[in-house]
């Protein structure tokens, strides 16, 4: 054992075997400091491309001998005992620091696109590049397919596409040709021998000399990629691969074995992370995919009114629904509704007493009391834990009038020329809460031109405010909405929207799902 310092005790040819075995990083985590030497905590400079320091040199490292020296002068005493260890511990401290804040700051991204870019500039830095793309093809066939750039305009990313496929490096990974299990580094592409006019063409025109490439396969696939072991197309290592990244340099160059290893480390763990936000973004996707095909797939047109709809669905899927169904007599029933809970059994129910209701509305929909209270009865045999609010409105397009009930659900609102107003409703509580509902209906009657607007809790909550504050911007919204909007409902509807949800939250995702359904009378 070599006695660095007091408080540190590291085997040196244990340590450097290992260094030899698994590369200095790895070699490094095997083994855990006492305490800090002190020569340790003198500043050193990082050692890692693209990071500049401005730390000066550490103290124990040998000045050299100036240019014209006297040759008489005395030579610089050697350096002391373990400076050289002590240097290169404290280099391997530097870049598992930097990799330490790189993937930090990956796992503080929540969203897909978001990775993918902290992804390019991490690996950027490391290789010491300016500008790359990532390609996320998950090999599983299943989605999403996306190109994100850094440094590289949308059209500049058109260009490179333009590129025979098997001519460029992240296209020879995506398809599992030999050679790209490690990655694939270019140093000189207008050196190489049988380049590809078009991919000389596109790199002269875009500025770049060289590349370098790496797959974006998760350790935990298991597959061959990780070990090194050579890939065929069809593979199970091609089924687990998420993309590639390339980062292009304007300069012919090529990482250095160091830079090599810590990028790859650092893509292993990415690769994990975009894995699990892969799998959140497809579960999103295909919640709010199963949400919409419980809705109506199109509105109903009837003489005399006109008809929009508008739907967000939250990350998790949820339990708010509408309706608009042609009823005998020339009638129309129209219903929104919100179950208690998210998720996947939020999102059922919601079909299952959407159903439901529309079933009631058939037979007995001139009443639309009854309708709710067969409702409610429904949902004490079948759904008894859970609650749920709903409006239903018995709508006579030729009278140009609505008999209304609602069971714990937030008023219509009624949007004209001349007058913006919610239409007073009884107070009652919500569905599945009391042994037996019932409440007194409503009649709006509207004149021509106006329109009535139902909509969910979720649109009020959404806003972050109180209930009465989320009320008056509702209403703000729609009395403040231009003359020429007023004749069409869904520009109403998306005015309503963008005013009462303002910097993108109308369409952005959020806990509440929200819901609009217009109704104007011509």
């Amino acid at each position: 054992m070599l006695d660095i310092s007091s408080r540190v005790r590291v085997h040196v040819e244990t340590l450097l075997a290992a260094q030899n075995d698994m590369g200095v990083c790895d070699a490094f985590e095997q083994y855990a400091l006492v305490g800090k030497p002190d020569a340790m905590n003198a500043p050193h400079p990082p050692k890692v491309a693209g990071i500049d320091s401005t730390v000066p040199a550490p103290a124990h490292t040998v000045t050299p001998v100036a240019a014209g020296t006297s040759p008489a002068a005395p030579p610089n005493p050697p350096a002391p005992p373990g400076a050289v260890l002590q240097d290169r511990l404290a280099g391997w401290v530097s870049d598992l620091t930097t990799l330490h804040e790189l993937t930090e700051r990956l796992t503080r991204t929540c969203a897909l696109d978001e990775a993918l870019q902290e992804l390019l500039r991490a690996g950027a830095a490391l290789v010491g590049a300016r500008r790359g793309l990532v390609v996320l093809e998950p090999g599983d066939g299943l989605g999403p397919d996306t190109t994100v750039g850094l440094g590289l305009a949308r059209a500049d990313l058109g260009h490179i596409e333009t590129v025979p496929r098997s001519a460029l490096s992240y296209g020879r990974i995506l398809d599992g040709l030999p050679g790209g299990e490690d990655g694939i580094a270019e140093p000189d592409l207008f050196a190489e021998e049988g380049l590809d006019p078009r991919h000389r063409e596109v790199a002269a025109r875009l500025g770049y000399a060289a590349s370098y490439a790496l797959p974006l396969t998760p350790e935990s696939a298991g597959s061959s990629a990780s070990t090194g072991s050579p890939a065929s197309a069809g593979s199970p290592d091609s089924a687990d691969r998420l993309g590639a990244v390339t980062w292009l340099y304007d300069e012919p160059a090529e990482p250095i074995e160091r830079q090599r290893h810590l990028v790859g480390l650092y893509i292993r763990y990415a690769a994990e992370h975009l894995a699990r936000l892969l799998e959140l973004e497809r579960t999103r996707a295909a919640m709010a995919t199963m949400s919409d095909e419980l809705l109506p797939a199109r509105l109903p047109r009837v003489a005399g009114v006109q008809l929009a709809a508008r739907h967000r669905t939250g990350p998790r899927g949820g339990g708010d629904w509408y309706d608009a169904l042609p009823l005998p007599d020339a009638a129309l029933g129209l219903a929104v509704g919100s179950v208690t809970g998210a998720g996947p059994s939020a999102v059922a129910a919601m079909g299952r007493l959407r159903a439901s209701l529309r079933a009631y509305a058939v037979m007995e929909g001139e009443d639309p009391v009854a309708v709710l209270s067969d409702l409610e009865l429904l949902m004490r045999l079948t759904e008894p834990a859970r609650s749920a609010t709903a409006l239903f409105g018995y709508c006579e397009p030729a009278a140009r009038k609505i008999t209304l009930a609602g069971a714990g659900h937030s008023p219509p609102l009624l949007i004209g020329q001349r007058r913006t107003e919610f239409v007073e409703t009884s107070v009652s509580a919500p569905l599945g809460m009391l042994a037996c509902w019932e409440a007194p209906s409503v009649e709006i009657l509207a004149e021509p031109g106006e329109t009535v607007l139902l909509y969910t809790d979720g649109l009020l909550h959404r806003t972050g405010e109180t209930t009465d504050r989320a009320f008056a911007r509702l209403h703000a919204a729609a009395a403040g909405a231009p003359r020429a909007l007023r004749c069409d409902p869904g520009a109403l509807a998306d005015h309503v929207l963008r005013s009462v949800l303002p910097d993108g939250l109308d369409a952005a995702d959020g806990a509440e799902d929200v819901v609009l359904l217009a109704v104007r009378f011509e």
